[in-house]
Parts: C-alpha cells; sequence; structure tokens
C-alpha cells in the first residue's frame, strides 16, 4: 500500500516542501532509500525500524520503498525520521491516511520512539505557513522557537506514541501556545559596563558613535591598553532588536545548531569572536552542507576580530563581499545558499609586532620594515570599509586608581536609542535600518553639507588623500554624530569629528 506525508527540507535559510512516500509492497523484506538522501536519511532504516517496533508497532516483513520528492533535490539531515515513520504506519493501515492529510513532520527518532530535536524548525515554519500550511507536527524540544510565529498550528510531541495517538484522536491534544512580543535586551547576558572601563574618552566615544549608526570600527593601540575590554562593552550599548530582527538572527541560529538550551528566540545581539586561527570555512560558513559561518552567525551584531594582523590575509579577505553587501554567498559543488551578514565589524591591532610603537609609556624595539610588514597584513580596500580608526593608548596610573563613577552603558544606550529612532524614522518604507546602509541616493538626500562644511572635507580628502568609498563613509559618520546632537542638519564640527576618526587611515597604510 501506498501513503504519502508532507514534509519540509531545508537550503540555507530557506525551507521547501518534500513529499515522503512510503510504498509496503510484496517482495524481499529490505527499505530501500531514493530521492537523492544523504547518509544521515540511508541510516534513518535502522532508526525507523528500531522506533517503531519499541513503540509497540508492527514493522513490515515486505519490501518498504521510501521516496524523498522532488528527486532531482539533494536532502540532508535526519528530519525526515518522523514523516517517513508516520507514512510508514499509514501505508501498512496502523494509521489512518485521513488523519495526516494537510499536516507536515519534522523530526529525528531515537531507537526508543522518541522525537528529538532537530536544526532548522523556525525557516521550516516559516516557509510553511508561506505556502498555505495550516498545521505541523514538530520535536517537543524544538517548541519555543515557533511560539512567536502567527497563522499556523504547531504541535510539539515527545515520542513516535504521542504523535501516533494524536493523530488517531486518542485525547485532546493542544497547539503550542503563541507568546507575545518578547522583552528585547541588547545587554542580556553580557557582564561587562563601560562604567568600569577607567580612561579611554575618545575611545567610548567612538563606540558609541559605531552603535548609534552602525558603523564598522577598529582600535589600534598597544597591548594592555583596554582594546578587548571596550569591546565586549559595545552589545550592552547597542539598541534593542525589533522582533523581525530576532526572527531573523534566531532563523540563522537555529540552521546552525547555536540555540541555548531552552531553543527560544535570541532576544540579544550576537557577540562573535573567532579566534585569528579561523579558516575561511570557519567565517564564511561551508563544509557539505553549506551551514552558515561566524560572519552570519553575527548577523545583527557584533563581528569582534581581535589582534586582527595575526589572521591570515585570505581570511581578511573574504569580508570586504559582506561589508559591503550585507551577505555572504556560500558556493559549494552541489549547491550555492545566500546568507545574510549585516554585522557590525569591531576590530583591534597592536600599532607594530611588539606593540610599543606611539606609546607613551613603552619603548618600541620594532625597525621601519618590521612595522610596515606588519600593517601590511591589512589592505587599504578592508581599511576603507571601516568607517571608524581610533587610537587607544596605555592608562595612565591616576586613571585606573580614579574612585570617580564614569558614565555607565545604560546612560549611553539611551542616547544611541534616541539616535536609532531618528534613522528609523528617517528611512521609513526602506530597507535601511541605520546610518551606516544609506546608498548613494540616500547619501545625496540626508548629508546634505553647507559651504564650510564642504571646504573642510574638500581639504581632508585632498591632503588625506582618500579614496571615493572614504569620502562617503566620513558623510555617514558625520550623519550619525549629528542624529546624537539630535540635529536635521550637518554642520562642519560634525564633519570635523568624523573627519577625525579617518585620520589614520594615510598615515599608516599609504
Amino acid at each position: 500500500m501506498l501513503a504519502k506525508i508532507k514534509s519540509y527540507g531545508l537550503s540555507g535559510l530557506v525551507g521547501y516542501a518534500v513529499d515522503v512516500e512510503v510504498d509496503v509492497h510484496s517482495g524481499l523484506p529490505g527499505m530501500e532509500m531514493v530521492g537523492l538522501p544523504d547518509a544521515a536519511i540511508k541510516e534513518s532504516r535502522e532508526r525507523v525500524r528500531s522506533a517503531i517496533k519499541n513503540s509497540a508497532f508492527k514493522f513490515s516483513p515486505n519490501k518498504i520503498t521510501v521516496n524523498l520528492a522532488p528527486a532531482d533535490v539533494k536532502k540532508e539531515g535526519p528530519l525526515y525520521d518522523l514523516p517517513i515513520a508516520i507514512a510508514l504506519l499509514a501505508a501498512t493501515m496502523q494509521l489512518s491516511a485521513a488523519s495526516t492529510k494537510d499536516t507536515v513532520f519534522v523530526g529525528e527518532l531515537s531507537l526508543d520512539g522518541s522525537v528529538r530535536r532537530v536544526r532548522g524548525i523556525l525557516p521550516i515554519i516559516l516557509a510553511a505557513k508561506k505556502d498555505g500550511i495550516k498545521r505541523i507536527v514538530i520535536p517537543w524540544d524544538n517548541r519555543n522557537e515557533t511560539i512567536y510565529v502567527d497563522g499556523i498550528e504547531v504541535y510539539a510531541f515527545r515520542t513516535l506514541n504521542e504523535t501516533a495517538g494524536f493523530l488517531s484522536g486518542n485525547g485532546a491534544c493542544a497547539p503550542v501556545p503563541k507568546a507575545s512580543n518578547p522583552a528585547m535586551d541588547s545587554s542580556a547576558g553580557y557582564g561587562e559596563d563601560l562604567k568600569f572601563v577607567k580612561g579611554q574618552y575618545a575611545a567610548k566615544r567612538a563606540l558609541e558613535i559605531a552603535a548609534a549608526g552602525g558603523h564598522n570600527i577598529l582600535m589600534i593601540g598597544p597591548p594592555g591598553g583596554g582594546k578587548t575590554m571596550l569591546a565586549k562593552c559595545l552589545p550592552t550599548i547597542l539598541p534593542d532588536m525589533t522582533l523581525d530582527e530576532a526572527l531573523e538572527t534566531t532563523k540563522i541560529h537555529s540552521v546552525a545548531g547555536c540555540l541555548g538550551e531552552d531553543g527560544g528566540l535570541v532576544t540579544c545581539r550576537p557577540f562573535r569572536s573567532p579566534h585569528h586561527t579561523a579558516s575561511r570555512i570557519a567565517l564564511t560558513g561551508g563544509g557539505q552542507s553549506a551551514r552558515p559561518g561566524e560572519i552570519s552567525l553575527a548577523h545583527n551584531g557584533v563581528l569582534f576580530m581581535d589582534e586582527l594582523p595575526e589572521y591570515p590575509r585570505t581570511v581578511l579577505e573574504i569580508l570586504r563581499q559582506p561589508l559591503e553587501d550585507q551577505q555572504i554567498t556560500v558556493s559549494r559543488a552541489s549547491r550555492s545558499v545566500c546568507y545574510p551578514a549585516n554585522f557590525m565589524l569591531v576590530a583591534s591591532m597592536n600599532p607594530c609586532p611588539c606593540g610599543n610603537y606611539g606609546s607613551s609609556r613603552g619603548e618600541c624595539t620594532c625597525t621601519p620594515a618590521m612595522i610596515e610588514k606588519y600593517r601590511s597584513r591589512i589592505s587599504g580596500p578592508l581599511m576603507d570599509r571601516i568607517d571608524l580608526h581610533i587610537e587607544v593608548d596605555n592608562v595612565t596610573y591616576d586613571e585606573l586608581t580614579d574612585d570617580t563613577i564614569a558614565e555607565d552603558s545604560a546612560s549611553v544606550k539611551e542616547r544611541v536609542n534616541a539616535a536609532r529612532r531618528m534613522q528609523t524614522a528617517r528611512y521609513e518604507g526602506a530597507s535601511v535600518y541605520c546610518n551606516s546602509a544609506m546608498n548613494s541616493s540616500m547619501l545625496n538626500k540626508y548629508c546634505e553639507l553647507d559651504s564650510s562644511a564642504r571646504q573642510l572635507l574638500k581639504n581632508a580628502f585632498d591632503k588625506l588623500d582618500l579614496s571615493a568609498r572614504a569620502y562617503s563613509r566620513i558623510l555617514k559618520v558625520a550623519r550619525t554624530i549629528a542624529d546624537l546632537d539630535a540635529k536635521e542638519n550637518i554642520s562642519a564640527e560634525h564633519v570635523a569629528e568624523a573627519i577625525q576618526y579617518r585620520s589614520l587611515d594615510r598615515n599608516y597604510w599609504k
């Protein structure tokens, strides 16, 4: 007998419908899997057989053929275990085929019949909703991913027996309850606070500007100056995520299998800090299943790269496309997947190999050739894509022992949120949420300069030998500084401060 069950697969962050067809017919006992299954799906034969037997159902001794349609698309992962088992029970008339109609099934089975958590449930739910599906059955441990998605009934079960009982109508079963908008707090889970940073007033100001406009920032200074601590404070002053941003971030983390124990919504902005030994694939994503890498996992958050010149040149150069396009394309022989990558790049580096060049305390022991070779590891095109360059020197003893309470992150965050609200109103109706994402037409419209500001920028452009990209970055930063001052128009003082954050551009890398 033949039975058909609806399920879903994943291609990157996009879910697509898969029909699971099971045919039980006479022949030598065995189970044949067709439809381009990977190794994990082929191994489901043993998981499904044991789960059915250990759930007190009968496993057919006849020939079983399982087809995953469309047959020309590669299927991956163990998420088809549950639909295969349900289809097999329907084909052997242990379940009513009518009870499975218009229902999607997704889940991995254990040998004892329990339904285990799988990756990518949220994008599957959203794709099923878009396709008009009204009911879906998922593992119990994935239920928290779905509570903010309306318009589709989600049923979560712990075992195959519970799922079969639900389909048979044995006992009442309610769908997973929906929740109202969650409380978003970007500072949750991060223990650092700007009030604990001694001195470094210029760096704190630069971080505030970066957070307000979503700008990339590079901190240059000797070891022990506080660059890493400053970077870890940045998430505490970032604006809270919207529900759409939280859902998009959760989709990426769900596909990557990086959600927390509760498997719920990601409500605080990610902070990813890959080690400088990380490979290109670790950053961009890839592997056999083209999973997202660190660049995509930092989407809507921060990608912190400490000791930037220590990363291989090939790794650094792959940042250029996502910094410009806010997305990363992962191409493999079997597929090409596009992941979102709208992150803030926060990088730090020493000014030279020994770290003491320009320091007010240490003495540099590097030769000019060593310094030039060290800095040449970072290309000019990559530097052009970083909006703010800031020097971070060692703090003095008096600054370290000063008992004055510095401004905390909460106070800075209020100003950042006020600036972001101005930007949200300014770009309403466009797919732009902060100043750093402005396109050329928006620059002309929202970054008009008076004569004094225009002359100041012209002098800086000629003196510093800036590129066209650096010119636009200065305008965007000046727009953010004006927003922090609650000013509609950009003045010369805003441009002057923005230029100050590019002054290291040519002095260091010319």
